[in-house]
């Protein structure tokens, strides 16, 4: 069982980088309890619907134990002082990509989530954060965090904790998934198993078969670096 959540993040619309685009990444802390809808906590935001949020990303989970790394990589960076710096929903400590799989099954309050995908970086981040290099150094190291799905919407009270319930795919924690996912090169043993696992996201399963198909690794440029 992880540590009691006594805050979970929330972000509101507000505009982003050179362009000013709409974004919700700047999560605050909001107190409980907390609705926990389909497609996330009740009155957090997505700027950008297309690639953030919905389903298959409804609550993004990012761990604490990774802002000593960053801290030390670029001290200049002042978000990486606390959580919320990378847009996470839920932030604790003591469990890390390596320690949860792919699929693994929770339950928190009245709700159940189900670890659906890796989070893929952007250049989001790095607008967020003030360090362009962000989302590349994301990509590299792997301290990305995963996404929940929702099972059973409901309630969630302060004080509950994530508990698992449920592990179908033990041997692929989600450090080996962003290991194949993140990588510059086309994994093809890793990339077709990853592509039938039934509790991976349709749009990773999808990214999957195109890597296969193509024998190469999709443009990262403007993921990474951002619209011109």
């Amino acid at each position: 069982m992880m540590p009691p959540l006594h805050i979970l993040y929330c972000g509101t619309i507000a505009p982003l980088g050179p362009r000013a685009l709409p974004s919700g990444i700047a999560k605050r802390p909001t107190a409980g309890p907390w609705t926990i809808t389909p497609t996330g906590i009740a009155g957090d935001a997505q700027g950008d619907t297309k690639h953030h949020g919905g389903l298959e990303k409804a609550i993004h989970h990012y761990p604490r134990d990774h802002y000593a790394a960053w801290q030390m990589e670029n001290p200049a960076v002042t978000a990486f002082h606390d959580a919320p710096a990378f847009g996470e929903n839920i932030s604790t400590s003591g469990i890390t990509e390596a320690d949860v799989c792919l699929g693994d099954i929770y339950r928190l309050g009245d709700v159940t989530l189900q670890i659906s995908q890796g989070r893929q970086p952007c250049w989001r981040l790095g607008a967020h954060s003030g360090w362009a290099e962000l989302p590349k150094r994301v990509r590299e190291t792997g301290r990305s965090g995963w996404y929940y799905r929702v099972l059973e919407a409901g309630e969630v009270a302060p004080g509950s904790s994530l508990r698992l319930e449920q592990r179908p795919q033990p041997a692929w924690s989600v450090a080996r998934l962003m290991h194949a996912m993140l990588a510059r090169d086309v994994d093809r043993q890793e990339l077709s198993r990853a592509a039938d696992l039934p509790e991976l996201s349709a749009g990773w399963r999808e990214t999957c078969r195109k890597r296969l198909a193509a024998n190469k690794v999709e443009d990262w440029g403007a993921r990474l670096s951002g619209p011109t």
